[in-house]
Parts: C-alpha cells; structure tokens; sequence
C-alpha cells in the first residue's frame, strides 16, 4: 500500500480538529502502522499537548525546518512511548514552535509554503511511513490549500452549526476544484436530542460527499480537557467506535 497524506480541516476553529486528528493517529499506529502528524497550525499550535510532548522535548520544531534550520526529519519526534497504550506501530510528531518569538516571526515574515509540500513528500520517505496526518490551520490561506492538494484524504469536521454548514461548503467546493481523491465528512459535537439519520441525509445531500462520522457531544471529552488522546482513554465510547470506523475507511 502506498503512503497516504490525511488532512484534517475545518472552515472555522473550535470544532474538534486537534482531538480527532489524535485520536485518529492513534488508532492506525494501534493497527501497527507508523503514523507522522504535523502540526501546520503555526500561528496557533497545540496539537503536541495531546502527545504529551513538553516544550523541553522539542529539540527541533516545523518552523526550524522552514527557516532552513534543520531537514524535516529532524523534527520528528517518536511520541509512541508517550501514550501509556499498547502501540503496535509508532507515531512521530512534527510540533510547530510554542515559543512567542517564533510565533510572532511567522506573523511577520511568514515563510515559502512550498517548503511543506517538499517536506511532507520527504518525510514520509525518509521515515517510512505509512500515513502522514496534517492537522491544518482554521480557515483558508495559503498553507491550508496547499495541504489540501497535496492530500490522499480530506476530512472536513464540521458542527451543525450554521455558520459551519457554510463554511464547509466553501472547503468543499475548493477541495473539488483541486481534484482531492477522497473526501469525507465528520459532524462533530452533535447534540443528543438531534436525529442523527436526517442530519447525515441532509449533509450528504448538500456536500454530494460521504459523512463519515458523527460524533455526538460528550461530557467525557470536556472533562479530559486534551489531557489525553480520547480514543485511548475511552476505548469503548460511541466516539472511538466512529472513529474507528473512520481509521478502517482510511486504510481500506
């Protein structure tokens, strides 16, 4: 099988991004893969704190590599040992600096973007790897669009919210216009009280793409407050057993 790149996108910030692109990981390294994540959220990073990578660890960073600092490699760091689970195979993290300096001279210079596409092509070769997840930066911008070319697979999270609903199909109609493979939905944070069968019926009508998953609101991942990667956590939960079958989409 060849390597996938995944990119995990929402139109707007505060839809889940983050946890599911953890969790996600998490449950293909589980599968024994060996997993890369990078986090292209430069502006505002925190993906790591899910790994449990502390500041200290981060001998290199994303931003190192696009100043030319470092090669790509160089900034991964094997975050496998850091998840207190049983990992078949191994997941690497390529953190964005959480220093205010950094993140202030990106605000400024920013950077030549088409440095990513030349690092992720590198990295899943120099790695050997099986995926490489992006977790993207709200929105679109340069780096964004870019990530979503380059992708195997989109994932679009969205709420159902009305503001989301737009917003997606704005990402939507750009992800068919750069011809992406495989385009899936999650609807994340549903409430309990709505019909989860019409809300998929009436996305997948609007989108002409596949819901994937649909993750009801829960009280379990409020309280873990990214301390941990949830679907480790709760192995169980109706959340982990959609993204699980979203992980067996992914690699089938």
């Amino acid at each position: 099988m060849p390597p996938k790149i995944i990119s995990v996108h929402s139109f707007r910030g505060g839809t889940g991004k983050s946890n599911t692109t953890a969790s996600l990981s998490a449950l293909l390294a589980k599968k024994g893969y060996r997993v890369g994540v990078v986090d292209t959220d430069i502006q505002s990073p925190g993906i790591h704190v899910l790994f449990n990578l502390d500041e200290s660890e981060m001998v290199h960073s994303l931003n190192d590599y696009l100043w030319g600092k470092c090669e790509i490699s160089e900034t991964a760091h094997d975050v496998s040992g850091h998840l207190n689970a049983d990992i078949k195979g191994q997941i690497f993290l390529i953190p964005s600096s959480i220093q205010a300096g950094e993140i202030v001279r990106v605000l400024r210079e920013g950077y030549d973007v088409s440095l990513l596409n030349d690092g992720f092509r590198d990295v899943l070769k120099t790695m050997n790897l099986d995926y490489l997840i992006v977790d993207t930066h709200p929105g679109l911008n340069e780096e964004t669009l870019l990530s979503i070319a380059v992708s195997d697979v989109l994932i679009l999270i969205m709420r159902p919210d009305q503001q989301d609903y737009q917003g997606t199909a704005v990402t939507v109609d750009i992800a068919r216009k750069l011809d992406v493979p495989n385009l899936f939905l999650v609807i994340n944070k549903m409430p309990k009280s709505f019909d989860l069968e019409s809300v998929q019926e009436q996305a997948e009508s609007n989108y002409h793409c596949r819901v994937a998953a649909i993750l009801p609101h829960a009280d379990e991942m409020m309280e873990l407050a990214s301390s941990d990667i949830f679907a480790l956590r709760f192995p169980d939960h109706e959340i982990t057993q959609e993204l699980e079958a979203l992980a067996n989409l992914i690699e089938s």
